[in-house]
């Protein structure tokens, strides 16, 4: 990816809070994601756009040798600082996840926890990712679908952001091609009571969510688009709330796991 496109997304994820929208939202999808790509002690694990290490922590948690990188210093230092307060060691390195700065077959384990599906040019990212796993390693994903909420939220910022086609199997399958063995998807929805009402979570997401930070920056001249977009978004988490008592969501998922060949 181009310079200005690279520096577009680093600005972009350095927007907002991202650490605590994984932290105070989705805690538990980094370590849904290590038991699905069956990570254990001693193995050699890469973490690929890692953001603030949710899947990297817990990999290391569990006793692996991980190295979580990101494009984002920021979001590395806020991952840093976690681990420490958590106990896990691991090694963060800023890094494009279109160009891997890792050798071939360096890694058991390859994955990503909603990161990776975010670079702009998929193919060139799915590549890397298979590059630096070895041979019968593991590549393992958690992707927003675009049937989900996630994926709904997306649409409803479009055209300022795109789909989430790593949500969608067909799509994973045709980029990782025959270079994988044992490919297994199954959907799954993370369960979201962090906020209380509609409002509190666009709220949340508008100052702390950097693609969300991004649109609503964009538009920040015309009040109109403004107040729609917030009519929007509030209404999104309502037709999606499922609680009786408070607003609860639940966030559907896509969970990869494949073999490489």
């Amino acid at each position: 990816m181009g310079d200005t496109v690279k520096g577009a997304h680093r600005a972009m994820w350095a927007l907002g809070d991202y650490p605590a929208v994984a932290s105070e939202v989705i805690p538990e999808l980094g370590a849904v994601l290590v038991q699905a790509a069956g990570v254990t002690a001693g193995d050699r694990v890469l973490d690929v756009a890692a953001g603030s290490g949710n899947a990297a922590i817990a990999a290391a948690l569990a006793g692996a040798d991980v190295v979580a990188s990101d494009l984002t210093p920021e979001l590395l230092r806020a991952g840093e600082l976690d681990a420490a307060r958590r106990g896990a060691e691991l090694e963060w390195r800023e890094a494009d996840a279109e160009a891997l700065p890792f050798g071939d077959g360096e890694f058991d384990a390859v994955v990503s926890c909603v990161g990776v599906m975010f670079a702009p040019n998929h193919r060139a990212s799915a590549g890397e990712m298979l590059r630096v796993c070895r041979p019968g390693g593991t590549i393992g994903l958690v992707s927003w679908t675009p049937e989900g909420f996630i994926g709904e939220m997306f649409a409803v910022m479009k055209p300022y952001a795109p789909p989430p086609l790593w949500g969608r199997p067909e799509h994973v399958q045709e980029l990782f091609g025959d270079r994988v063995d044992d490919i297994a998807f199954e959907r799954r929805a993370v369960r979201v009571e962090r906020f209380g009402k509609p409002e509190e979570f666009r709220d949340f997401f508008k100052a702390r969510y950097g693609p969300t930070v991004a649109v609503y920056r964009r538009i920040e001249g015309d009040l109109e688009k403004v107040a729609e977009l917030d009519l929007a978004l509030a209404e999104l988490a309502r037709r999606h709330d499922v609680g009786t008592s408070g607003l609860v969501m639940e966030w559907e998922y896509l969970i990869v796991a494949a073999r490489r060949r």
